[in-house]
């Protein structure tokens, strides 16, 4: 008689690889939290402009109210009209406005000729010229402001001075103290070095071959290529000119070269700060970044995304 084997009384076993949770669920779950992430990102940042665009329009006797409101009880579009009036915004915004199309156009052309010469062309010391425009960058914009002034009062031959720099006010309350010190940073000529090194030196080679010079190069086959960081560079550096106050409110002391940075301070008294007109006239001088950047966000993001910044 056979011998039957006793049962396990342990219970079954199962066999095969544990179960695995459902990629595509991972995947949709980490989409739906990084949405999440990026539109309360989104909402932070833009809760900071709306609120100035409806402070602009409160009156002063809402605004003096305590807990503030959020929104305006009353619209009052006559704000922008009166702060215009407060002040020649007009010319305030022409005077922002050429020197900002100044500083672009000097830092393209200049620019642009640098980061070529630092990309594309060999010659002694290029790496030493490179790094000491990365150490430029490293260097806090104010503490440049002292030097920056010195040499402007005593520039020679101008604004009264003689050969030394002496007698006279040199560029200072002039138009050259406000366009060719901002004209060309080194951040600019960075991204342009970076944007040249990623394209193929085939086309140099096949330049050469068909007797093209340097100048033809870098003028008909590289830079039309570059769009992506023209614009990036383009908007950086009018972003910048558009925004800066300290530097012309140094430099000018004549009402007709203010620009509208500087202009806005009209509405900051000791006594009381008309914030109705302040918030107006800032955001009259937000709208032309604003429109900018719409304009040219496609080419500002592909450039930061080529331009080897990670």
């Amino acid at each position: 008689m056979a011998l039957l084997a006793p049962r396990s009384t342990t219970g079954p076993t199962r066999s095969g690889p544990p179960p695995r949770l459902n990629q595509s669920s991972v995947r949709r779950r980490n989409k739906i939290v990084l949405h999440a992430l990026l539109i309360l990102g989104s909402i932070t940042m833009v809760i900071p402009f709306v609120w100035m665009l409806f402070t602009s329009v409160k009156s002063p006797a809402e605004l003096a109210q305590f807990p503030p409101t959020f929104f305006p009880q009353e619209w009052h579009w006559s704000n922008y009209a009166e702060a215009l009036d407060a002040a020649p915004f007009d010319k305030y915004f022409r005077n922002s406005l050429i020197i900002a199309t100044g500083h672009t156009l000097i830092t393209l052309v200049v620019g642009s000729m640098a980061g070529y010469a630092l990309a594309r062309i060999r010659f002694r010391g290029r790496e030493i010229v490179f790094l000491s425009m990365v150490a430029m960058l490293m260097i806090p914009t104010y503490t440049k402001i002292v030097p920056q002034f010195l040499i402007v009062k005593f520039m020679p031959l101008f604004g009264g001075n003689d050969i030394l720099g002496q007698g006279g006010s040199g560029w200072l309350d002039s138009w050259w103290a406000l366009l060719i010190p901002g004209g060309l940073s080194a951040m600019s000529i960075f991204l342009f070095r970076q944007f040249y090194l990623t394209l193929p030196k085939e086309l140099e080679e096949a330049a050469r071959l068909d007797g093209l010079g340097e100048f033809r190069i870098f003028a008909q086959i590289y830079t039309p290529l570059m769009k992506p960081a023209v614009a990036t560079v383009a908007l950086l550096t009018f972003q910048e000119s558009w925004n800066n106050f300290l530097w012309p409110l140094l430099v000018t002391s004549s009402d007709d070269l203010r620009v509208i940075q500087v202009g806005l301070a009209v509405f900051q008294q000791l006594e009381s700060t008309a914030w109705q007109y302040l918030m107006a006239g800032t955001t009259l001088a937000t709208v032309p970044m604003v429109l900018l950047f719409v304009l040219a966000q496609k080419y500002f993001i592909q450039g930061f995304t080529n331009s080897g910044i990670k």
